[in-house]
């Protein structure tokens, strides 16, 4: 019980002592700081620069439309022929049975499968082996 009051009355003084020591250094951050932020050297390369800003404003502006417009573009690309690989890869389903019958990246003719099996050339040649049909 002794040792917990000395440990919380050394924290105590620490505290208090750091305290004022952290006062007095804050105090000079802050008298450092606002002289310099009052210099008028500061003041006027502050003015210029935020001149700048302003003026260079409406073409930052622009010039972010313009970039936002072509990835929007080509975002829109990439879909379309995302889905027309889509498309044209499930068109391939042949038979009331749905076996798929595909071809390797090589042109060889691989083994057709049903579609609940797994089929290791289908995976390689980037497919779509997902769920065919309407689902629930």
């Amino acid at each position: 019980m002794i040792g917990k009051l000395v440990v919380l009355a050394a924290g105590g003084v620490g505290y208090v002592l750091g305290a004022k020591a952290g006062r007095e250094r804050y105090e000079q951050l802050r008298q450092s700081y606002e002289k310099v932020k009052n210099d008028p050297r500061v003041q006027e390369k502050a003015h210029q620069a935020a001149d700048l800003a302003r003026e260079k404003a409406p073409l930052v502006k622009e010039k972010v439309a313009d970039t936002a417009s072509s990835a929007a573009d080509a975002a829109k690309d990439a879909s379309g022929a995302a889905k027309d690989k889509v498309s044209s890869s499930s068109s391939s389903t042949s038979g009331p049975t749905g076996v798929v019958s595909t071809s390797t990246p090589t042109g060889a003719a691989s083994e057709s499968k049903a579609d609940g099996e797994l089929n290791p050339e289908r995976l390689r040649a980037g497919e779509d082996t997902g769920p065919k049909g309407d689902l629930p």
